[in-house]
C-alpha cells in the first residue's frame, strides 16, 4: 500500500484507546467516522471492554485479524512510546500520534518524542504527529480525527486540501469555510511532525486528482527541503500552494548577536522563502479561505502590474476596497486605451480609478459589459468587483453578471461584498469565484496574488577559497569578503601606525568577542597624521580594556576614510527554519531602528539583487531621485551577488558588512565595518 493510500484514505483503521463512553475525547474518532460516512473496518483497541459504541472491541493491537492500514493512537504520553513499537512491529504503515507532551514541553518530551520515532522507523512505519487531531478526508467520508468541529451533520466536500501544524484551525477552517459554502477535500494536523513533515504531505496531497490547491497553516517552517519540493511540484502541476504562517512578531530578533541577525528574523526568512518557491503568503484566516478560488488552476503570473481594476455598486465600498489595496501599495488605475474605448463603447465613463456602477445597480448585462472591458486592461492584474446591498437581498440578481462574465476565460476576477451577504458568497464559491467578505481580506489575498512570482534557477556559486580562524574577528572577515570579491584595503596595527596609508583614518578595535565596537568606545574616525593615530591607539586599548575586560584584543584595526553617497548594510545568515538568507539594507549604527530592508534566499542573481535595492527606500535616492547624484548601483549588485556566496562556505553561521559605503558611478563600494560568525 502507498504512503498517500494509507494516510489519506486508508480502509482498515485501528482505534488504540477508543472509549466505550461517547463523551469522551477519545470516542470521536469512531464517533465521526461513522456519523460522516466512512464505508471501510474500524477495530476499536479497548482491553477493557468488548464493545465499543456497538463495535467489537479487541483487547490489543495483535488480537486484530489481517492487515491494518491506519493506526490512531488515543492513548496518554506515558502508553505512546510501547503502542508505536507494537504498530511497528505489526508493519502497519502509518500511526497517528493524539498526545502532547512530547518535543513541544521541553527536554524530556524531546528524548520521548526521539524514541517514540526510533520506534517507528525501527519497523519502517511512517508517524504523523504526536500532537496530531488526525486526518479528514471529505470526498472518502474518512473524518479521522478528534476536533469537535466534525459534530456538524453535513460537511462540505471541496478541491481544497489543507494542512495544519494547529488542530484547533483545523475545526475553525472547517467550520469558517462550511458556512460560506467552502469545502475542503483533505485536512491534515501535523502536530510536532516528528516524522510526517507539511511539506512531504503537501507533496502527497498534490497527486490527488480532486485537489486543485493546497492551503497551510504554519506555525514553524521544518524540513525546508520537503517543502521546496512541494513548491516545484505545485508548479509542475499548475496547483497552487497558500501559506499562513505565524511568526510575525519582532521580539525574537532583540536576542540576535548582529545587526543582520537582528533584522533577518524568522518571519523575514519564511517570506524570503515563499517568494523564492513561489508559495504564496497571506496574513489572516479569512484569506486562507478566500485565495485558494482566485489562484486554482493558474501558474504566477510572467509579470505583476501591482494595480487591479475596480468596478462597484456601492461608492463607499468601492472607495474603501481601494483604499485597503493602496495601504499595501496596490493601485485600483485607471482604465488604459484597451479598457477605456471598450468601456465607451458600452456608454460608461472611462477616466476615473473607480468605475462606478452605483445608478446603474447590479444589472448583469452591465456588469458583464464592465468585466468584459476592465479585463481588456493591460496593466492590471485582475478585475475587482464591489458590490452593495443588493448581494444581502437580491443574491442571484447582484452576482448574475460576474459568475456569467467570468464564464469566458480571461484576466482573473474577485468581489468584495460589502453587506453580510452569505447567500451571494456561496453562489460566487459554487461557481468557483474568488469572494471576500471584508476589504483587508481582499486587500491581502490580491497583495499575495500580486507578489506571487515564479521560482527562479538559483545559481551555483563555487566556494570561496579561504580557511578561517575558529574565533574570527574584523580582519578576517574582511579577509573572507575580499574572497569573495569585495577587497577594501586595510593594515593590521598592533603598536606602531601602519606605512603607506593615507591619511585620514580610521581607527578600530580588533576582537572576536565585541559585535558593536561604537559601544566600547572601539572606533575613531578621521585622524588625521601618525601621531594622531598612535595617541588613539593607546586611549582606546585602555577604554575598551575597562569597558570589556573580558574581551580577547588581537590588535587594531586601521582603515582609510571613505565617503560616499550612501550607507548600507549587507549581511548574510543562515537562518535555522529556511536555511542561508542575504540581506540588504539601511545601514549604519541605525539600521536596526529604520529595519529597513530586501531579503531573499541565498544565493542570488544579479537580478535579484537589483530588486532588493529597489526595495530598501533609504538607497531610493541612489536612482538619481528627484536630481540627486546617482550611486554606483552596477557594483553595490555585484556586490549583494557576492555576500550571497557565502551560502557555499558551509562554517559560516552569519557575516555581515555594515556600513557598506556606495560611492558614485564607477567608484564602486567599500567595506567600513565587517564582522562573521562560524557555526
Amino acid at each position: 500500500m502507498s504512503l498517500a493510500q494509507a494516510l489519506l484514505n486508508p480502509r482498515r483503521v485501528a482505534l488504540i484507546g477508543a472509549s466505550a463512553d461517547e463523551q469522551r475525547l477519545t470516542a470521536r474518532p469512531q464517533r465521526y467516522l461513522r456519523r460522516h460516512g466512512f464505508s471501510g473496518e474500524l477495530f476499536p483497541v479497548n482491553p477493557r471492554a468488548e464493545t465499543v459504541l456497538g463495535e467489537r472491541a479487541y483487547a490489543s493491537l495483535a488480537d486484530i485479524p489481517g492487515d491494518i492500514d491506519f493506526a490512531y493512537i488515543l492513548l496518554g504520553t506515558d502508553n505512546v512510546e510501547a503502542q508505536v513499537a507494537a504498530c511497528a512491529a505489526r508493519k502497519i504503515p502509518v500511526a497517528c500520534v493524539l498526545a502532547d507532551g512530547f518535543a513541544e514541553s521541553g527536554p524530556e518530551g524531546a528524548a520521548l518524542q526521539s524514541r517514540v520515532l526510533a520506534a517507528a522507523q525501527a519497523g519502517g512505519m511512517r508517524l504523523l504527529g504526536p500532537n496530531s487531531m488526525g486526518i479528514v478526508n471529505l470526498n472518502a467520508r474518512t473524518a479521522l480525527t478528534t476536533n469537535a468541529a466534525l459534530e456538524a451533520e453535513e460537511l462540505p466536500a471541496g478541491r481544497v486540501a489543507l494542512v495544519s501544524q494547529s488542530g484547533s484551525m483545523m475545526g475553525a477552517l472547517l467550520s469558517r469555510g462550511a458556512a460560506r459554502g467552502l469545502g475542503f477535500s483533505h485536512l491534515v494536523g501535523t502536530g510536532n511532525e516528528a516524522d510526517l513533515t507539511a511539506g512531504e504531505i503537501a507533496s502527497l496531497l498534490l497527486d490527488d486528482p480532486d485537489v486543485d490547491v493546497v492551503a497551510l497553516f504554519l506555525e514553524s517552517m521544518r524540513a525546508p527541503e520537503q517543502m521546496a519540493a512541494a513548491a516545484a511540484k505545485a508548479r509542475a502541476l499548475k496547483k497552487p500552494i497558500v501559506a499562513l504562517k505565524l511568526g510575525r512578531s519582532p521580539f525574537g530578533a532583540e536576542l540576535a548577536t548582529s545587526h543582520t541577525g537582528a533584522l533577518a528574523g524568522s518571519d523575514a526568512a519564511a517570506d524570503a522563502f515563499f517568494r523564492a518557491h513561489g508559495i504564496l503568503r497571506v496574513s489572516m484566516l479569512e484569506s486562507l479561505l478566500e485565495l485558494p478560488l482566485l489562484v486554482a488552476g493558474r501558474r504566477a503570473p510572467a509579470h505583476s502590474h501591482r494595480a487591479v481594476s475596480v468596478m462597484t455598486t456601492t461608492g463607499g465600498g468601492g472607495a474603501l476596497a481601494v483604499d485597503a489595496l493602496g495601504v499595501l501599495g496596490i493601485e485600483a488605475r485607471k482604465p488604459d486605451a484597451h479598457a477605456a474605448a471598450k468601456l465607451e463603447a458600452a456608454k460608461f465613463n472611462s477616466h476615473a480609478r473607480l468605475l462606478d456602477l452605483t445608478l446603474a445597480g447590479a444589472r448583469p448585462d452591465r456588469v458583464m459589459a464592465a468585466l468584459d472591458a476592465l479585463r481588456a486592461a493591460d496593466d492590471t492584474d485582475l478585475v475587482l468587483a464591489v458590490i452593495g446591498s443588493s448581494a444581502q437581498f437580491r443574491p442571484k440578481d447582484a452576482v448574475a453578471g460576474i459568475v456569467e462574465g467570468t464564464k469566458i476565460p480571461g484576466k482573473p476576477v474577485a468581489a468584495f461584498l460589502a453587506p453580510q451577504a452569505e447567500a451571494s458568497l456561496r453562489l460566487l464559491a459554487e461557481a468557483g469565484i474568488a469572494a471576500f467578505r471584508t476589504a483587508e481580506s481582499a486587500a491581502d489575498c490580491i497583495n499575495a496574488y500580486c507578489a506571487w512570482q515564479a521560482p527562479r534557477e538559483l545559481p551555483d556559486p563555487a566556494a570561496p577559497s579561504i580557511t578561517l580562524p575558529a574565533q574570527p574577528d574584523e580582519a578576517d572577515a574582511r579577509r573572507l569578503f575580499a574572497a569573495l570579491g569585495l577587497a577594501s584595503p586595510f593594515a593590521v596595527m598592533q603598536d606602531t601606525p601602519p606605512s603607506g596609508m593615507g591619511y585620514p583614518v580610521a581607527l578600530k578595535i580588533l576582537s572576536p568577542d565585541i559585535a558593536h565596537k561604537t559601544e566600547v568606545g572601539g572606533v575613531v574616525l578621521n585622524l588625521p597624521a601618525a601621531d594622531a593615530l598612535r595617541e588613539a591607539a593607546a586611549a582606546m586599548r585602555a577604554r575598551v580594556a575597562a569597558a570589556a575586560p573580558s574581551a580577547r584584543i588581537t590588535g587594531l584595526l586601521v582603515q582609510q576614510m571613505r565617503k560616499g553617497l550612501a550607507e548600507a548594510i549587507l549581511g548574510f545568515r543562515r537562518d535555522p527554519e529556511v536555511g542561508p538568507v542575504v540581506l540588504l539594507g539601511a545601514g549604519g549604527v541605525l539600521s536596526e531602528l529604520h529595519r529597513d530592508i530586501a531579503l531573499r534566499l541565498a544565493p542570488v542573481d544579479l537580478e535579484t539583487a537589483r530588486e532588493m535595492i529597489a526595495e530598501v527606500r533609504a538607497l531610493k535616492p541612489l536612482s538619481g531621485w528627484r536630481n540627486l547624484p546617482k550611486g554606483d548601483l552596477d557594483a553595490l549588485a555585484e556586490a549583494v551577488v557576492a555576500a550571497s556566496r557565502l551560502a557555499s562556505v558551509p562554517q559560516v553561521a552569519e557575516a555581515e558588512i555594515n556600513p557598506l559605503i556606495v560611492g558614485r558611478p564607477g567608484e564602486g563600494v567599500t567595506v567600513a565595518d565587517a564582522w562573521v560568525v562560524l557555526r
